[in-house]
């Protein structure tokens, strides 16, 4: 699997063009159920707002976009390419616009909804998730810092370290990677560990 970014957790932003104020919100949505349910709950909280343009790309390839009332072209396209230019996929993107009194005009309704949606962007955690998998292994007290550092060394996280009798290590890296930390943990030990690895799986890495 190539790896891929997205947001670790919803994020707010909001801007103001001649008085209108755009309040950008991204989150994070894997199927269209999520992104759908995610407008819908914005909808709600935005229900006196004139417009609620929106935008989602799915890793599935799946892309859709709404100007939600504006002329054609100047919100929901503005917005699906501002996630598009941050390389971002499983992502739900909602514009709310309060309308200000002033008309914005072509340009500038492209420009504030492209605002907003990069300032949403920014204020959120991009995460780049890839297929890894788990190693955990049982050290002695005394191997416990070499053994990090030999997972380190082999680009593993460390992601847990539970000090019981011995020290148990959970170890995060790039699947396709563990074999040679499983035989260099080994050979530290000299064989006296037990090693065990996860199957793969997607998590931020």
């Amino acid at each position: 699997m190539a790896a891929y970014r997205t947001i670790a957790s919803p994020a707010t932003a909001e801007i103001v063009e001649k008085k209108s104020r755009f309040i950008g919100q991204i989150a994070p949505a894997q199927a269209e159920e999520e992104a759908l349910a995610f407008l819908e709950a914005v909808r709600a909280e935005h229900r006196m707002a004139r417009h609620n343009v929106y935008a989602y790309v799915l890793r599935s390839g799946r892309v859709r976009y709404s100007d939600d009332g504006e002329p054609g072209g100047t919100a929901g396209m503005p917005t699906l390419e501002a996630v598009q230019h941050a390389d971002l996929v499983d992502v739900a993107v909602v514009v709310t616009r309060y309308f200000g009194g002033t008309l914005l005009g072509t340009g500038g309704l492209v420009r504030a909804y492209a605002a907003a949606t990069r300032a949403a962007i920014e204020a959120a955690r991009i995460v780049v998730v890839s297929r890894c998998v788990d190693v955990v292994a049982e050290v002695p007290y005394a191997l416990y810092e070499q053994a990090v550092r030999v997972a380190e060394g082999a680009g593993a996280h460390v992601e847990g370290a539970d000090f019981g009798a011995e020290v148990l290590l959970t170890l995060r890296l790039l699947d396709g990677a563990q074999e040679p930390l499983v035989a260099k943990l080994t050979e530290l030990t000299r064989g006296q560990a037990e090693v065990l690895v996860s199957a793969p799986f997607d998590a931020a890495f």
